[in-house]
């Protein structure tokens, strides 16, 4: 199995590696330190279409095929130092653009897709509940028919972007057919639809992270995304994307810390020689090689199979739990390489340490992640 980049997909690795350093890596430990969301940046995330990689072209995006989108947001985690913005665009795209480009119709497409590429719009992923997280289909929120609409009500918490969000969407029960799970597309500012709440966070605090109520929030039919009761099938996909195509992003991040861990290593000295002559240090750099390496071909071999592979599901959890671990072990082994100024802010490490954690979490806890690979091996 071939994964050469072709001179395109090289053309556009560079284009976005150059224009993150440039353009988005300036004030990033700030942005970090005031846990602000740069929506200028944001912006000039939608100029390169990087929230529409996948979706085609005369529908706003790129037109990028799924291992080109993988490949495009490894170079974004691999040149930007700013891990809430890249987190927040992942979010944005895979848990909100795929759903609407793959499900929604013609109008939701028309109105929504295009400003949802270029910037123009910010979404969130309204699934997870007080209740219900790692345990999604046990939603309370319902959506209630109400003549030629719904009218929804229900929490969600966990939802990233959500404060800074323009449309949201929402998942719900319908409460007119008993086990059917509905998608809605909700504009932000519609009647009894709020963001009450803000949730500080150990990493990623430039993507901010928040509550969406709906209260008695009534929408139109032309709101649902997809069929009515296809919202499970609608979310399983949009969490297969994520799961691969985060861990694509994470990869960027991985050769970075490896990058970081061996120039220092190289000019650090200790006893008269650099540290990396060690082989406490060596052999710490020697496995971030290898969990990198074997991090790369497994999102690559899954995204490469996005969207022709029954068994996908079972690939993106083998890489959301292998990638997201990887990252956390080689950002804390990188800290160890740096030694005690590795634990300090300026260093930029630390940071990278404390945005990994939350890797292991979203899109599914790990945890969860071995039980589905446990039940597509028929445990």
């Amino acid at each position: 199995m071939n994964f050469e980049l072709t001179r395109e997909q090289s053309l556009l690795r560079d284009e976005i590696v150059r224009f993150s350093r440039q353009e988005l890596n300036p004030g990033a430990a700030e942005r970090d330190r005031d846990q602000t969301f740069p929506k200028d940046l944001w912006r000039k995330c939608g100029e390169m279409r990087l929230q529409g990689l996948p979706v085609p072209e005369e529908q706003g995006g790129l037109g990028l095929d799924p291992l080109s989108t993988a490949l495009a947001l490894e170079a974004f985690g691999y040149g930007c130092r700013d891990g809430g913005l890249v987190f927040s665009v992942c979010a944005h795209l895979l848990a909100c653009v795929v759903p609407v480009w793959k499900y929604g119709s013609d109008d939701l497409k028309r109105k929504y897709l295009a400003k949802m590429c270029d910037g123009s719009l910010i979404a969130v992923n309204g699934m997870t509940e007080p209740s219900s997280g790692s345990d999604a289909f046990t939603m309370k929120t319902r959506a209630e028919p109400d003549g030629d609409g719904y009218r929804i009500t229900g929490t969600k918490i966990m939802s990233s972007n959500a404060p800074a969000a323009d449309v949201a969407i929402v998942y719900a029960m319908n409460t007119g057919a008993k086990g059917a799970i509905m998608g809605f597309l909700v504009e932000m500012n519609t009647p009894g639809v709020s963001c009450n709440q803000t949730f500080e966070k150990m990493g990623l605090r430039s993507s901010l992270l928040g509550e969406v109520v709906l209260e008695n929030a009534y929408v139109p039919a032309s709101a649902v995304i997809g069929q009515p009761g296809g919202g499970a099938v609608m979310f399983n996909q949009s969490m297969e994307w994520e799961r691969i195509c985060i861990g694509a992003a994470h990869i960027g991040t991985l050769q970075h810390l490896l990058e970081t861990a061996i120039k220092y290593a190289r000019t650090r000295r200790s006893a008269g020689k650099a540290i990396g002559k060690y082989q406490a240090v060596a052999h710490k750099i020697a496995d971030m090689k290898i969990g990198l390496e074997t991090a790369r071909l497994l999102t690559y071999k899954a995204a490469s199979r996005l969207g022709n592979a029954r068994d996908i599901g079972l690939d993106a959890s083998m890489v959301k739990v292998y990638v997201s671990e990887t990252l956390v072990k080689v950002a804390l082994d990188t800290v160890q390489v740096f030694g005690g100024y590795g634990f300090l802010t300026e260093y930029e490490v630390e940071r990278i340490l404390r945005d990994s954690v939350g890797s292991t979490l979203y899109s599914g806890a790990n945890e969860v992640q071995r039980n589905i690979i446990g039940s597509w091996l028929g445990l």
